[in-house]
C-alpha cells in the first residue's frame, strides 16, 4: 500500500514537472516571436510593446493636439474600470507629438462603451478621433504567408 501512495506521488511530481517545462518552452517561444513586427515589407522586432498587455482591447485615438500628454490621456480613459495605459506618440527629434495616440482596456464591455462615448469628445483642444487599433496586423504571424510568398518568388529568381 505504502508503495502504491510513493508510485502515484512520483508519477504527480513527473506530471507537475513536465507541465512547468512545456509551460516554461511556450513562454520563451512567445518571447521570441512577442515583440516581431512586419511593415512596410521590412521586419523589426519592437521593444516597445512589452510594456502593453497581451491580450486587451486597444484604441487608435486620432487627432490629438501638441499640449496632450500620456497622462491628460490616461486621464480621459480612467473611468473605464479595466483601463490599462495610455501611450501619445511623439517625434523622436522635437518631442511633438504626431497627432495620434492609444489606450489600452482589458474587457470588450469597457472598450465598446470607451468608443461609443469618448468619440468625438475633446482631449486638449480638439474632438478626438477613435478606431480600433491594427497592431496585432502588425506582428510577423498575422503576415507569414506573405514573407513566405515574398522568399519563395526570390528563390525563383
Amino acid at each position: 500500500m505504502l508503495e502504491i501512495s510513493k508510485t502515484k506521488d512520483e508519477n504527480k511530481e513527473k506530471k507537475k514537472k513536465k507541465k512547468k517545462k512545456e509551460k516554461k518552452e511556450k513562454d520563451e517561444k512567445k518571447k521570441k516571436s512577442k515583440n516581431l513586427r512586419y511593415a512596410a515589407g521590412d521586419v523589426w522586432e519592437d521593444q516597445t510593446m512589452e510594456d502593453w498587455p497581451e491580450n486587451d482591447f486597444r484604441i487608435f485615438v486620432g487627432n490629438l493636439g501638441n499640449e496632450v500628454s500620456d497622462e491628460m490621456l490616461a486621464l480621459s480613459f480612467r473611468k473605464y474600470p479595466s483601463f490599462n495605459r495610455a501611450k501619445v506618440v511623439r517625434d523622436r527629434k522635437t518631442s511633438k507629438t504626431k497627432g495620434y495616440g492609444f489606450v489600452s482596456i482589458q474587457k470588450p464591455e469597457d472598450y465598446m462603451r470607451a468608443m461609443k462615448e469618448m468619440d468625438g469628445q475633446y482631449i486638449g483642444n480638439r474632438p478626438v478621433k477613435l478606431t480600433r487599433s491594427k497592431w496585432k496586423e502588425r506582428t510577423l504571424d498575422a503576415h507569414k504567408d506573405e514573407l513566405e510568398d515574398a522568399n519563395f518568388k526570390k528563390l525563383k529568381r
